[in-house]
């Protein structure tokens, strides 16, 4: 029967807000009830607040001391003020600065000539710098390139004629690992050329190069529309095969720069060009072989190259080494303008142009 199934308690009735404890106190203010205190006033016992629940007010904040604050301001600024100087010292390094062991010593600058040469301007301005400062008696260009673009070694090469000889700097190139073609083209304007026993000197020639993607465009049937005005003003165009009348002009201005190549290579190297000619084949030869041929005048790596030229230009002991300062990245560079690197130009994707090169493969 319903009657005799066992009756649960019934719940205790809701204890209402205000409900006094013990001494006459109220549960809201904070005081505890202790049973073992009976007849004692109450005891306060702090709880902790609990935002949002009846009967529980939130606890003070806490009142920082003035020092606090003061401590902030000054770490703040003085954070801000160190932020900006070394932004503005890395700045000034990007802007062309150089570095060196002690102020107004006679010094030899070095410049280092690595990789690939597209862009003559760094070059070209570190030379004007270091030809302008009277406490450089002389230049090593410090070269391990395979060559570039013929225009931008061109460049470089008659910089170092003109410094040498508006600025009577000694310019002296050592070869590292590799001095072909276009780094080889810029080491010949030099006054000393030197190069390890294993080094890799020469490749007189010129090269002009392109991918030709007709095929891959048929079989995607995909069709290059042009519209020129001149007869060879799409001459090159990577879509189809060349003309014999094409073939013709280009082998034309690749013999024109050749030409250019060999009487530069022979006027630095104080000698003709029929003397050059025959070695301008394109190949290169160890810096062994390079000594009997003429190309470069000593065997001897980056020290000897140093130790040689400081003695020449009348600096006793070890010299002075400066160079340029190495280029940074990143804040400062974007602020500098010099963050090519960081945000690539897509317009250079679709650069299809055919490239003349003096350049060793």
């Amino acid at each position: 029967m319903p009657e005799d199934r066992p009756q649960s308690p019934p719940p205790p009735p809701p204890i209402p807000p205000q409900a006094t404890g013990f001494a006459g106190q109220s549960y809201a203010t904070g005081f505890y009830p202790n049973p073992a205190m009976q007849g004692y006033p109450a005891q306060p016992y702090p709880r902790p607040a609990y935002a949002g629940f009846p009967g529980y007010p939130l606890a003070p904040p806490t009142r920082r001391s003035p020092w606090f604050w003061v401590a902030v301001i000054v770490g703040t600024v003085g954070a801000v003020v160190l932020l900006a100087s070394a932004m503005i010292w890395s700045a000034m390094r990007n802007f062309g600065g150089t570095t060196t062991a002690a102020f107004g010593v006679n010094s030899i600058a070095v410049l280092d000539i690595d990789g690939v040469i597209l862009d003559a301007d760094k070059v070209d301005t570190q030379l004007r710098k270091f030809g302008d400062d009277s406490s450089i008696k002389a230049i090593i260009l410090h070269i391990n390139s395979p060559g570039g673009g013929a225009a931008a070694s061109q460049e470089i090469y008659h910089e170092v004629l003109r410094v040498r000889q508006e600025k009577h700097k000694k310019i002296v190139a050592s070869v590292e690992s590799v001095g072909a073609s276009g780094a080889y083209y810029i080491a010949s304007a030099c006054d000393r050329i030197y190069a390890n026993d294993a080094s890799v000197v020469g490749s007189i020639g010129v090269i002009m190069e392109w991918t030709n993607y007709g095929d891959l465009m048929r079989w995607a049937k995909l069709k290059s529309v042009i519209i020129h005005a001149g007869e060879l003003k799409d001459a090159g165009d990577p879509s189809r095969e060349m003309t014999p009348k094409e073939q013709a002009y280009f082998q034309s201005l690749v013999d024109n720069m050749y030409s250019q190549f060999v009487h530069d290579v022979a006027t630095g190297r104080h000698t003709t060009d029929d003397k050059i000619r025959p070695l301008a084949t394109g190949q290169v030869w160890t810096g062994q072989q390079s000594v009997s041929l003429g190309l470069i005048d000593k065997i001897g790596g980056y020290r000897i190259a140093l130790m040689d030229t400081a003695r020449d230009v009348g600096i006793s002991g070890e010299p002075n080494v400066v160079r340029p300062a190495s280029a940074r990245k990143g804040l400062a560079a974007l602020l500098s303008g010099d963050a090519d690197s960081l945000f690539p130009n897509p317009g250079n994707v679709l650069n299809q142009a055919p490239g003349f090169y003096f350049m060793w493969r």
